[in-house]
């Protein structure tokens, strides 16, 4: 009789975990949908400014490297922002900080300048003339001693740079910057 009771156990968790496995599946697809949304909307992002439209797109590259915890793709990023900002109206600050990212002698340095970069460029795009699409001002609580970290995105989707795969989705978008 006891065999049977342990039998009949193992049976149903072997029927749970099977369900359980079914549900990951079904979530990884609609996850995948979401993304693909996310995605397809980042895509349409239209910033009025040519420059302005420029450098943001360098700037997604550089942070998509700190996320990946690429310090060698972060540097040369970075060095490709440097280069985009040259001696440009408006960026003349961002320039500086651009460069000692590139100096930087870690990621971990990288991801503290970081910081700097980010909220310059927040206070930037906060201004610019959007004609479509959306840019997320997004924040990890965690970032930078738990003092908080702010960073801009084409995506709803988290995906930290101050962390990278340690804590990919810790944050929360904050505020949208859309078509004014």
């Amino acid at each position: 009789m006891r065999f049977q009771n342990y039998l009949g156990i193992f049976g149903l968790t072997a029927v749970m975990a099977c369900s359980a496995g079914g549900n990951s599946n079904e979530q990884s697809t609609d996850t995948t949908a979401n993304v693909a949304v996310d995605t397809l909307a980042s895509q349409s992002l239209a910033i009025a400014d040519e420059n302005q439209a420029k450098v943001f797109d360098v700037y997604i590259k550089l942070k998509d490297q700190l996320v990946a915890t690429n310090f060698e793709g972060a540097k040369t990023a970075s060095q490709e922002l440097a280069s985009t900002l040259g001696g440009q109206k408006d960026f003349e600050n961002s320039t500086t900080i651009v460069q000692q990212i590139a100096e930087a002698k870690d990621i971990a340095t990288q991801r503290k300048l970081f910081t700097d970069l980010s909220n310059n460029f927040i206070a930037l795009y906060k201004n610019a003339k959007i004609n479509a699409g959306t840019i997320y001002v997004q924040h990890c609580p965690m970032a930078n001693d738990n003092n908080g970290g702010d960073w801009l995105s084409k995506e709803k989707k988290i995906q930290n740079p101050y962390y990278g795969d340690e804590m990919m989705e810790c944050g929360a978008v904050i505020e949208k910057i859309t078509t004014k």
